[in-house]
């Protein structure tokens, strides 16, 4: 089973402090950034910050991520070169970001090939896509086959909004006010379309970041609904937003209780012989019995069983 990635937090590359304090969060991912949050002139000496914490910091406790810039860009491959060379037994997994094409996976996955074969390593490094363009999301279960390191799918909300010239509602248009414009939910689509890629292939699917770090409660009907849509976490922007993903992510007491009846049901439905059971009035088939399970899963993984 993956580890739970239910909160990933964003950490630009180039500012060390905040590197150190990611590491105290309660985040269960951290994701050190070259892009976005890089300036162009700070991209070369982020990456050698990125490497320098990489090397000198204990991450054993995290999932460890870090945010190349994109394969079109002057700086991409050289953010796959040095940083995985320098310290590819700290990474678990690489994001890659804006993905038009399966092409780009294949191109950082045959990076890592090389650079795993020259090094020896036999520990492979995964894969995150980023789906947060029109054209991403056109091919996306392409995307999601493209390669066996692909851990995690990734939606991208502010630039698949600006992919497709969908209305900017908000100062940071990262999930804030859409209720304003749209009488539901406004990305339901493309989410759903890229969860489904995503578990068609075993992969688990992340949320996008929400923009207002100030806004608990917004922030919260943005986790549930991610959740609700079959996301497996989300990305976060600040340390305030840990909390409450963490807990929007992890099986509450009322559904690892009920996980535990379907599988006590289905227990001694496989004694009998049957193949469905009734629980409670309610019919349990294997479709429910394997929901069941990948909680109970997580529920153990988490210390919650």
């Amino acid at each position: 089973m993956m580890k739970p990635r239910r909160t990933v937090l964003s950490v630009p590359g180039h500012i060390e402090k905040m590197h150190d304090k990611a590491l105290d969060s309660g985040s269960d991912a951290i994701m050190l950034d070259l892009e976005d949050s890089v300036p162009v002139d700070f991209k070369v000496d982020a990456r050698n910050r990125i490497i320098q914490s990489l090397l000198s910091c204990n991450w054993s406790r995290k999932t460890v991520l870090y945010r190349i810039n994109g394969p079109d860009t002057p700086f991409g491959y050289r953010d796959v070169l040095e940083v995985v060379e320098a310290a590819g037994p700290v990474i678990d997994a690489v994001v890659v970001p804006k993905i038009n094409h399966p092409g780009d996976i294949h191109f950082v996955s045959r990076m890592l090939d090389g650079i795993e074969m020259n090094k020896g390593w036999t520990r492979r490094i995964g894969i995150e896509a980023c789906i947060e363009t029109a054209a991403g999301l056109e091919v996306v279960s392409e995307i999601a086959r493209a390669s066996d390191r692909i851990q995690t799918l990734v939606f991208g909300v502010a630039d698949y909004s600006a992919s497709i010239g969908a209305r900017l509602v908000s100062l940071s248009g990262h999930g804030e006010k859409e209720a304003e414009i749209y009488p539901g939910h406004r990305w339901h689509f493309a989410m759903s379309r890229m969860v489904m890629a995503a578990k068609s292939n075993g992969l688990q699917a992340i949320d996008a970041p929400y923009g207002n770090f100030k806004d608990p409660v917004g922030l919260k009907q943005g986790a549930a609904v991610a959740c609700a849509l079959g996301c497996d976490g989300k990305w976060a922007i600040h340390p305030d937003q840990i909390d409450i993903i963490n807990q929007t992510f992890s099986p509450s007491p009322e559904d690892i209780e009920r996980a535990r009846k379907v599988l006590d049901a289905h227990h001694q439905a496989t004694i009998k012989g049957l193949g469905a059971v009734a629980v409670e009035g309610r019919m349990v088939d294997q479709a429910t019995v394997r929901l069941a399970v990948l909680l109970w899963e997580q529920a153990g993984y988490l210390g919650l069983v």
